[in-house]
């Protein structure tokens, strides 16, 4: 998918700048190359920029595309993140045998995920439930449903739609049944922080409303301390002159989820995503996330 959505960025700067010649360069990351690996162990969340990000440190890359809910608050000095194009579906979706949906999935069904923010929203939702980890591209875990046998599988929308696979799609949870990830649809292109003529180049990229969402979720997230493998959601959308922001963490089997909801003006929301942050850990977050993960 890395590669789809390098592709689909180069095709809309050619569309842009007619004749621009580009080029795109595959990075297979560890997280490729270890797939039976859960994200935890390999690191957490920067395991699948930080290969590609010492590429374009070096300059052996132009500028490099990123899913934003895998880029860690903190990016490396010298570099900054210089566009983001409109933002894709956002929500989690279900993949099932038939057009099962999730609150009519057998007592005890076996559902697929390598996502502690979607385990613990399942299990509150469905108690029931025996989630399976799993790990791989989206071919991969779609295929898990009948190499493991189980009933499905909770994925992003996003790449499914990405891939042209939304035909697959069995179920999209709304926000009110699981809250998406920061980032969760946004592709990111990420530069050197002194090359002037690489911004100004993506700078038609950037997609107005899918900004001021993605800088809300992004205030929230570092105001968490979100760089850490812990199941933290947060979904900004723009609406009309307003930002509304949502925000959740709590423990992954389901039992303790503190959250927030946040409302003002379209131009808040760094200051809306950090309010949001600081209500969840003055009621009760961060002694979830120090017990639960430890400090990070």
């Amino acid at each position: 998918m890395a590669l789809v959505q390098a592709r689909s960025v180069a095709e809309s700067l050619r569309k842009h700048h007619p004749g621009l010649v580009c080029e795109v360069v595959p990075i297979k990351t560890r997280a490729d190359r270890l797939q039976e690996m859960s994200i935890a162990e390999l690191g957490g969340k920067g395991v699948f920029v930080k290969e590609i990000e010492a590429e374009l440190l070096k300059g052996s890359i132009d500028l490099a595309v990123h899913s934003m809910k895998d880029v860690p608050v903190e990016l490396p000095e010298g570099l900054e993140m210089a566009a983001y194009p409109r933002r894709e579906d956002p929500r989690d979706i279900l993949v099932t045998k038939g057009e099962a949906l999730l609150e009519n999935l057998p007592p005890g069904a076996r559902i697929g995920t390598g996502s502690l923010r979607r385990r613990m929203q399942l299990l509150k939702v469905r108690p029931d439930l025996t989630i399976i980890p799993i790990r791989g591209n989206l071919r991969t875990r779609i295929d898990t449903i009948e190499k493991q046998g189980l009933q499905g599988i909770i994925l992003a929308a996003a790449g499914m739609a990405r891939m042209g696979w939304l035909r697959e799609v069995s179920q999209f949870l709304s926000p009110d049944v699981i809250l998406p990830a920061a980032g969760q649809g946004v592709l990111g292109i990420e530069i050197r922080r002194d090359d002037r003529d690489i911004k100004e180049l993506v700078s038609p990229l950037n997609h107005p409303e899918t900004v001021l969402e993605i800088l809300a979720e992004r205030a929230y997230l570092g105001r968490l301390g979100g760089g850490c493998q812990v199941p933290i959601a947060g979904y900004a959308r723009v609406e009309g002159d307003s930002l509304r922001i949502s925000g959740l963490v709590g423990t992954p089997d389901g039992r303790v989820l503190i959250g927030e909801t946040l409302r003002g003006g379209r131009h808040e929301g760094a200051a809306l995503g950090r309010a949001a942050a600081d209500s969840i850990l003055a009621r009760g977050g961060r002694r979830v996330l120090d017990i639960e993960y430890g400090s990070c």
